[in-house]
């Protein structure tokens, strides 16, 4: 160990040898023979400067930690054909066919705010029902309105239902449903086109959604009743493998025929066009309501229809044209080494739900409310996405389902603003933030009325129903190309680091070769002049 004597007079050498030398501005007149005050100044003016560049890099931390990623316009334009035409999901507010042999259960929808006078003429009501007609009512019950059903209302039917058997049943024909369609401008049937879907409206038909086998999990029930579905040969989906994802879009080896289906231009020529029709005698305005028609949900061909959130509606003897403007988030290479929390968003890699192969924001809000409710009330909804040993509400549960949907959304509500400002989403249970890479279709809507009498009569067409009704929806994209938006970073290292060294040398014209030059005169020098 070197002597004392020797170290300290070294040490003082080496001190007053690197402010003289050092780059750093301010240095060198402590290092000199001057007067203390002039020492003081120097040694003063040097501490606020280094103050003033770390608050400074703090205020830039902050900034690069908190919000690293900004959401910009993309360079260039995207053609239409990039990316795939609209999922349409089409649903009836007709849920019961009439037939002529069927009781109509209006009667027992008013009965079921039980009370007193009432309660022994419902329980004689319904025991006039055989167990088709009671399987067909319970049935009704979950795809009503909540509105009409007394929260106390027992489970009036102990057998096992199956709901999609019987939602099958009773509801309209596909056939008697769709009329005609417009594909790749060639009319035709629609059933090459549609492929049936449940939601927690009933029995829809869904366009160019994926099928349940590509976006259900194989321990589903959902996916294995897909498996069950024959699709026919004149079906589009018939024989076809999944060629798209949202985060790498098309393969490049795949033609205009495609799975999910694109088009080639914008404009109703390359659209989608569908007449859909209804019998005045199968209106029923007590379980959905005054307005009947159909409900038209437009979606991503990943996301699992939820048509109640939102829809289009689509009144009888209207025609609808709705003009389709994508809107589409992409995301840069960089910000993957980001922390989800941080970028505010989920690659695909990163968020697996047990339900879904596919991750996006609706799948994972869906199977958040799906684990809640069974947490809540110890069953699913029938169309939740489920497995074998998930038990299915029953109709004592409606209410425990529908106030589970509230509730879900207070807890996230409470909990986000607990992690959160209000300029970005905070971490919650669910953890559902969107998608990386996520796709919407905002719709532009018009319509006009659509008289089917006079245009029967103008074309000598007689042997209709008198109580048909028609309606015509045609959807299309408005433009050719469209602006995507573009996830990429607001500060990666390079530009953290660039800052730093910019405030540094600014203030204190301090530089990486500053730091090579005090590690050195305070290592390899003053090692050198002890051993001398």
């Amino acid at each position: 160990m070197p002597d004392k004597k020797i170290f300290c007079p070294n040490m003082r050498t080496v001190v007053s040898d690197y402010c003289a030398k050092t780059s750093i501005h301010g240095i060198q007149y402590l290092g000199e023979t001057r007067p203390f005050r002039e020492k003081l100044f120097w040694f003063s003016v040097f501490v606020i400067s280094i103050y003033c560049a770390l608050t400074l890099i703090r205020n830039i931390y902050i900034k690069w930690n908190e919000t690293p990623v900004i959401v910009s316009f993309s360079e260039k334009s995207t053609p239409v054909w990039n990316i795939p035409f609209p999922a349409v999901t089409i649903c009836t507010e007709t849920k019961r066919t009439l037939r002529l042999d069927a009781p109509s259960y209006g009667d027992l929808f008013n009965m079921l705010k039980v009370n007193v006078k009432n309660k022994r003429r419902f329980t004689a009501k319904m025991a006039n029902l055989s167990d088709t007609e009671l399987e067909e009512f319970v049935t009704l019950l979950h795809i009503c309105n909540t509105q009409i059903i007394d929260e106390g209302i027992p489970v009036l039917y102990p057998q096992h239902v199956d709901y999609f058997a019987v939602l099958d049943r009773m509801a309209p024909s596909f056939d008697a449903m769709f009329t005609f369609c417009k594909w790749f401008n060639v009319f035709g049937d629609c059933k090459g086109l549609f492929i049936e879907t449940y939601t927690e409206e009933g029995v829809c038909f869904t366009f160019n959604g994926l099928n349940n086998t590509d976006l259900y999990r194989e321990n589903t029930c959902q996916h294995q009743k897909a498996q069950e579905i024959i699709i026919p040969k004149s079906n589009w989906l018939s024989n076809r493998s999944l060629s798209w994802s949202l985060e790498n879009g098309y393969s490049k080896n795949t033609g205009i025929h495609t799975y999910p289906a694109r088009v080639l231009s914008a404009g109703s020529r390359a659209g989608l066009f569908v007449a859909i029709q209804n019998l005045g005698k199968n209106l029923d305005y007590l379980c959905r309501g005054p307005i009947q028609g159909f409900k038209v949900l437009l979606h991503s061909p990943d996301d699992v229809p939820q048509v109640s959130k939102q829809f289009v509606r689509i009144p009888l003897g209207k025609e609808i044209l709705i003009a389709v403007k994508p809107n589409m988030i992409t995301t840069s290479g960089g910000i993957a080494y980001y922390h989800p929390q941080r970028r505010q968003c989920f690659l695909s890699n990163e968020r697996e739900l047990k339900f879904f192969k596919i991750y996006t924001q609706t799948n994972c809000e869906l199977e958040c409310l799906t684990n809640f409710t069974l947490n809540k009330c110890g069953c699913v909804k029938f169309s939740m996405p489920r497995t074998h040993d998930m038990p299915i509400c029953r109709e004592d549960k409606i209410h425990c389902y529908a106030q589970a949907e509230d509730d879900l959304l207070l807890r996230e509500f409470t909990e986000g603003l607990k992690t959160t400002d209000f300029n970005y989403r905070g971490l919650t249970e669910c953890n559902c933030m969107p998608a990386c890479t996520s796709l919407v279709y905002n719709a532009e809507i018009s319509q006009g009325n659509f008289d089917l009498d006079k245009l029967l009569s103008a074309m000598g067409i007689t042997n209709t129903p008198q109580d048909l009704q028609m309606s015509r929806l045609e959807i299309y994209f408005k433009e050719n190309q469209f602006i995507t938006s573009k996830r990429s970073e607001l500060y990666g290292v390079t530009d953290f680091l660039a800052n730093c060294g910019g405030i540094f040398g600014l203030f204190m014209g301090f530089s990486i070769l500053s730091l090579v030059e005090m590690l050195y005169h305070f290592t390899l020098r003053f090692w050198s002049n002890v051993q001398c």
